[in-house]
């Protein structure tokens, strides 16, 4: 019989893997790819919260351009609603009953309730502090200081954002003296 002798002398002096050498290179491999699979996972969970935040944020963005191009119709039918509300305070007492004018009243109220349903509020003026963010001083005169005394247009905000300061007259410090009326 003949005896086969290795083609490779490196092979043969090369110990055969033990059971145990066999098993400690698995888990090491194991771990390895647990390593892999766990950064893989932090990965894709970060790329998920970047995908939500960016639907957020783009959700965000539209709504804030709704918002400002319905801001602007708003802002140019603001001056009509100012000119109504004059016509009906410096309406003379004798017209006071006429139908008419009733039917113009009642065009102001609608224009103001149709604005106040887009989000559109009056900002109040008259007796509070000076807000330079809300109000846009024209005019100091008597009266308590830093606090508005007369309101000369009305200002309003869209959805809480200031979109036109109320025009007012601020007090100085001054006591109003008789002659000089608060509201002028």
């Amino acid at each position: 019989m003949e005896e086969t002798q290795p083609q490779d002398p490196s092979a043969a002096s090369q110990p055969t893997p033990s059971p145990d050498d066999s098993q400690a290179t698995l888990e090491t491999a194991l771990e390895e790819e647990r390593k892999k699979a766990e950064s893989y996972l932090a990965s894709w969970q970060r790329t998920a919260a970047d995908f939500a935040n960016f639907k957020r944020r783009t959700e965000e963005d539209r709504t804030n351009t709704a918002k400002l191009a319905g801001s602007m119709v708003i802002l140019k039918l603001l001056p009509p609603v100012d000119d109504l509300e004059r016509a009906l305070a410096t309406l003379p007492k004798e017209l006071a009953g006429f139908t008419w004018v009733e039917g113009i009243a009642l065009i102001y109220r609608k224009m103001l309730a149709a604005l106040e349903s887009e989000g559109v509020a009056p900002i109040q003026a008259i007796g509070e502090k000076f807000d330079p963010m809300q109000h846009e001083a024209v005019m100091q005169g008597p009266g308590p200081e830093n606090t508005v005394v007369a309101e000369f247009q009305r200002g309003y905000a869209l959805h809480g954002m200031v979109i036109r300061p109320a025009m007012v007259k601020v007090g100085n410090g001054e006591p109003a003296s008789a002659e000089t009326p608060v509201g002028g």
